[in-house]
């Protein structure tokens, strides 16, 4: 893997983002090593396993390859995703893809309108043993490594606020104890953008939790055909586990230490300060937008950048990431007004405005 400097300019510096401390455990110290000989090795350490994850991947997900870079940028980025697409597209069968090829035990809810919060977080149940009652703990679905959240836009705003607590701490609380759920911990959910009937739109709190939003389209002909002659056939190739629980969470420790400089710091400030309606300089953005990112889009930016340089072998980020990512970064961040709306005017079209201000 071939290191680079020249996206490295004048002094490099860390920006940590989340605390240390939701990556850390076994593997924080490793965050405080800055040693440039140690990161080169590490990431070419890395680049190793990252291939092996593809092609395991690309054993069963054929196809749609800049959602499975993006996903794994999320997983990189210790980080959550919204994967958006009609039905049909393969989500599914990418998260439990990824649960077999990463080692994360996997679990999955479906979203209902009648789902509580106890079927995912868990319950108190009362037991009775020699006469004496106590109360006994049921951990639900989420306490898990890796869990789908299928058709989340389904369940009702009290259920969908179950998540909140453990999409940003990592615990939960049932009766005022608080528990711990594994490590590491990433929750993919799946939206389904054109049956919005009986649905209920997830809450700007909750969406921005998510590093990415990811949009699946679908296949090009090619994947299409592939996919069709491997998975009717007599038996499928199941995909083989390329990486374990605790080399993701190494990983997640190495992208905190990937330097950045000045030059994608001040790309990820403009862009992000840019589409705010009450900083920004552009008279579309203080006309069209309602509310814009917030500090939690630039750290997601700013880790979602480390994340794909080392996946395309590159010691430090270029402002080229943070064209690539923008879109994913930032389209569940802000909101267009209602005026914008009636106009015809589309979130992606502002955020390629503020992109093209970076060039």
């Amino acid at each position: 893997m071939a290191a680079t400097d020249q996206n490295v300019e004048g002094k490099s510096r860390m920006s940590l983002g989340m605390a240390p401390a939701q990556l850390g455990g076994a593997n924080a110290g490793i965050v405080s090593s800055m040693d440039p000989s140690a990161i080169v090795a590490d990431v070419e350490t890395l680049g190793t396993r990252i291939a092996k994850v593809r092609a395991a991947i690309g054993q069963a997900i054929f196809g749609q390859d800049e959602v499975i870079d993006q996903t794994l940028i999320t997983l990189l980025s210790g980080g959550h995703v919204l994967l958006v697409g009609v039905p049909g597209l393969g989500k599914s069968r990418l998260v439990e893809t990824l649960g077999v090829v990463l080692g994360l035990a996997t679990k999955r809810v479906q979203f209902t309108p009648d789902l509580m919060p106890a079927d995912i977080v868990g319950s108190e149940v009362l037991d009775e043993t020699d006469g004496r009652r106590s109360f006994r703990f049921v951990p639900g679905p989420v306490f898990c490594q890796l869990l789908m959240a299928d058709e989340i836009n389904r369940a009702s705003p009290r259920t969908q606020s179950a998540l909140l607590q453990a999409m940003q701490e990592q615990r939960v609380a049932i009766g005022g104890v608080e528990h711990r759920l594994p490590r590491p911990f990433h929750v993919l959910a799946t939206q389904n953008p054109i049956e919005q009937e009986g649905t209920y739109p997830l809450p700007e709190a909750q969406l921005d939790r998510f590093l990415l939003e990811v949009v699946v389209g679908y296949p090009e002909l090619a994947a299409e055909r592939t996919m069709l002659l491997a998975t009717t056939g007599v038996a499928e190739t199941p995909p083989s586990q390329a990486m374990t629980a605790d080399e993701l969470l190494a990983a997640q420790a190495l992208i905190r230490r990937v330097p950045v400089g000045e030059k994608v710091l001040d790309a990820i400030l403009s862009l992000v300060r840019g589409g705010r309606p009450d900083t920004a300089e552009d008279e579309t953005v203080r006309r069209h937008v309602a509310w814009g990112p917030g500090p939690r889009a630039a750290q997601a930016l700013m880790l979602a950048c480390r994340a794909r340089a080392l996946l395309a072998g590159r010691l430090s980020p270029s402002v080229d990431d943070v064209v690539a990512l923008a879109r994913p970064v930032l389209r569940h961040r802000m909101a267009l007004s209602f005026s914008a709306r009636a106009d015809g005017v589309l979130l992606d079209d502002v955020i390629d405005r503020l992109v093209a201000k970076l060039a």
